[in-house]
């Protein structure tokens, strides 16, 4: 089964949205190597507002090249057709979303999404951009729950400021 891991970018103190869900403080590192990172998976999960503000900035999952799976309860299939909705059974649905990957399976924002599956057991690691910068209030990296523990595997400053951390889920 391979791995499903939740990349984020959240603030130094601990948000992934700002307060009205804005993410214009997220730092656009030119060297970033994007092609790297979507070559490292063939499947994408997220979550409805994720899904929402790519289709409000005009992007399509699709695009991503992998298979797209979307978490939502309200949202019509038949509307939806470059997309899979997954609106009941969610850690069941995304244990077989795992279990038919060929690589690993990238859980793309949405902080209640990650804490049900963490919670469930179906997170296998986090890979969080910290970004220079102190939002104050916002949506934070997860709602409660309950306690996780994690093995750093990678620490990576990068030139603008951004620190790359790379956790496995213990």
């Amino acid at each position: 089964m391979k791995r499903l891991r939740y990349s984020v970018a959240m603030s130094l103190d601990g948000f992934i949205a700002g307060p009205n869900g804005e993410y214009d403080w997220i730092v656009m590192d030119p060297e970033f190597d994007w092609k790297a990172l979507y070559d490292q998976f063939d499947t994408v999960v997220m979550g409805r507002g994720t899904y929402d503000t790519m289709r409000e900035r005009g992007m399509s999952p699709k695009a991503m090249g992998m298979r797209v799976f979307v978490v939502s309860t309200s949202l019509a299939p038949a509307e939806h057709p470059d997309v899979t909705i997954i609106s009941r059974h969610v850690p069941q649905a995304i244990a077989a979303v795992k279990a038919e990957a060929v690589k690993d399976v990238w859980l793309f924002g949405g902080g209640v999404l990650f804490r049900t599956l963490l919670d469930a057991g179906l997170v296998d690691g986090i890979d969080v951009a910290v970004e220079p910068v102190l939002l104050g209030s916002g949506v934070p990296l997860i709602p409660e729950g309950h306690r996780g523990e994690l093995r750093l595997v990678e620490c990576m400053p990068r030139a603008s400021g951004v620190v790359m951390l790379k956790y496995e889920v213990a």
